[in-house]
């Protein structure tokens, strides 16, 4: 009820958190485009990055003087994304208060314009999924390969985990903080993209009520995949320790 108040009357503070590793040329770009894609209520985004060796972080401290609602959280090494979402999602929490928290790439796979229509479905959910899988929601640009590995990953979740979810892996997501108050991130016991996976299981199994926006996801232009054989690996190991919880 606070939040469907909230969104009403446009007084919502939503947060936004970008992991970054090696972003530099993306996160110049990216940046702009979310601050001025029209989302209502007061807009903050978070970039966490993780000691990037191509300047990502000098970058962010350069747009902050054109927009001082952009904010950093250094990390000394590169610890893999759930790990930075987990410690982006506990720096926001504590600091900036917001009602509505974001996961997004900061690669352009994930629409700016899509942000608002997010934020809108959570009038009636804890959280919202920008689904790839559900009729309208499409991808472009990327291989065979990468395609039969995230439709395995999905159809694994909902088969062993029991996910009533079509995205599972989505990382593009919006979460009402009255709700993500309820979780306790510190024990999801992952580090990699797996995150994904665990933080959706954790919340379902608290009643989260979810809702999937369809949306289109467009392999990035800019840089290269942060996915690797070392978090596949620990996504299906996190698939098989879930299923039998």
């Amino acid at each position: 009820m606070l939040l469907k108040l909230l969104y009403h009357t446009s007084f919502m503070k939503i947060c936004i958190v970008l992991p970054t590793y090696n972003e530099r040329v993306n996160i110049a770009r990216i940046v702009p485009a979310i601050f001025r894609s029209g989302v209502p209520g007061e807009l903050h985004i978070l970039v966490v990055d993780d000691n990037s060796p191509d300047g990502t972080a000098t970058e962010v401290e350069r747009l902050h003087k054109t927009f001082p609602r952009l904010h950093l959280l250094k990390r000394t090494h590169k610890q893999g994304l759930g790990a930075a979402y987990i410690a982006g999602f506990a720096h926001a929490l504590n600091t900036l208060e917001p009602d509505v928290l974001f996961e997004m790439d900061a690669d352009f796979s994930h629409a700016p314009s899509d942000i608002s229509r997010l934020l809108a479905a959570l009038k009636n959910a804890d959280l919202a999924i920008g689904s790839r899988y559900i009729r309208g929601g499409k991808i472009i640009g990327w291989s065979l390969w990468r395609k039969l590995v995230s439709r395995g990953g999905n159809m694994l979740s909902r088969i062993l985990v029991g996910l009533p979810v079509v995205d599972c892996t989505a990382g593009f997501r919006a979460w009402s903080v009255p709700f993500l108050n309820k979780l306790d991130l510190t024990k999801l016991g992952v580090t990699g993209y797996a995150f994904q996976l665990s933080i959706l299981q954790t919340a379902i199994k608290k009643g989260a009520r979810v809702k999937e926006i369809p949306v289109t996801f467009t392999e990035r232009q800019e840089g290269v995949s942060k996915l690797g054989k070392k978090d596949i690996v620990e996504f299906f190991r996190t698939a098989l320790k879930l299923a039998v919880k």
